[in-house]
């Protein structure tokens, strides 16, 4: 392991785990359940941030086979089922879920398993998840971020890439608070830099083609994308319609860039989900939600697609490269 990585990983106090501890598989079979609103399927081990949450867990002396036992759940894109998922969930008495996302922390929340949010939850406090980040006061915990600083500094990027922008479409799934949150985050910010929204909320697949007819109607200068399942997965439509229309567009999570997106700054997924790991550890060892505090990453992405500015026609300026921590050719 590389000196910088192992800093990284001593970074959180959860991650720092004694390798005396992690020689000496435990006895018992812990059975881990993965949850979101999405179709199940996408949660299990082949996900990569559940690999890597997997891959954490076997430092720490948890194999799936001998000693631990991973089954994903989903409520295939509808919300109205995730109390259902999670009742199943809980009768099946898992020792911990890891969720991403609000509506299915949310839904875990009523049950009383043991929880670890992942991603993607919003600010947990403003939404009612936990008591406060220091002491969560239930049975969930996990990782969230500063969704205003955040929003403040993906704008500010995306003015430097773009100086000329006066007016940024923002995309969310209005039926997720956790995102709703995010958006009014993300529009919040943009009137703090001289930015005017156009707010274009969604909440099934069919929103999108309205969303885009209402860009054609009103073109604005960018776009920002709010993750969340919904979005995730229709996201290549939002590559499409921003390449066509040669705008520039910013999103929140670097595999996103990877897939095809301009831009993104968001969490290190690879340093968050390690640490989703360490609580899950601490859990399995009989640690409660309630007493390990909601954390915040430790590290942020800022990543380019270059062959996307070039299929748009952008040229971003040397600046804006200087300060990109993966850049996609």
């Amino acid at each position: 392991m590389r000196r910088r990585e192992f800093i990284t990983l001593l970074a959180g106090t959860a991650i720092a785990a004694p390798r005396s501890a992690v020689a000496q598989a435990p006895a018992k079979t812990y059975r881990l359940a993965t949850f979101w609103a999405g179709p199940a399927a996408a949660m299990s081990a082949k996900n990569p941030n559940i690999a890597i949450v997997i891959a954490a867990l076997a430092e720490r002396g948890y194999t799936i086979g001998q000693n631990l036992e991973l089954h994903p759940f989903g409520g295939d894109m509808q919300l109205s089922r995730l109390p259902q998922v999670a009742q199943t969930i809980a009768a099946g008495k898992f020792d911990a879920v890891v969720v991403l996302g609000w509506p299915p922390a949310a839904a875990m929340k009523a049950t009383g398993v043991p929880t670890v949010v992942g991603a993607g939850a919003g600010d947990p406090v403003a939404t009612g998840l936990v008591v406060s980040l220091a002491h969560p006061g239930g049975n969930v915990t996990g990782i969230s971020d500063d969704a205003a600083t955040l929003a403040t500094k993906r704008l500010g990027l995306l003015k430097q890439a773009v100086p000329s922008i006066r007016k940024v479409a923002m995309l969310w799934n209005k039926t997720d608070l956790g995102m709703t949150q995010r958006y009014q985050s993300s529009a919040d910010a943009a009137k703090s830099v001289g930015v005017a929204v156009e707010a274009l909320g969604v909440g099934e697949p069919d929103d999108f083609a309205d969303a885009f007819a209402a860009m054609d109607r009103d073109p604005p200068d960018a776009i920002l994308m709010v993750s969340d399942p919904l979005t995730i997965l229709n996201r290549k439509r939002v590559f499409d319609y921003a390449n066509a229309h040669r705008l520039p567009a910013i999103y929140e999570t670097d595999p996103v860039v990877r897939d095809g997106g301009l831009m993104s700054y968001g969490a290190d997924l690879k340093e968050s989900f390690q640490r989703v790991a360490a609580m899950i550890d601490q859990i399995f060892k009989g640690a409660k939600p309630a007493d390990l505090p909601f954390e915040e990453p430790n590290r942020y992405i800022f990543a380019i697609n270059l062959k996307t500015a070039k299929a748009i026609g952008l040229e971003l300026p040397p600046t804006v490269l200087a300060l990109a921590d993966v850049v996609v050719e």
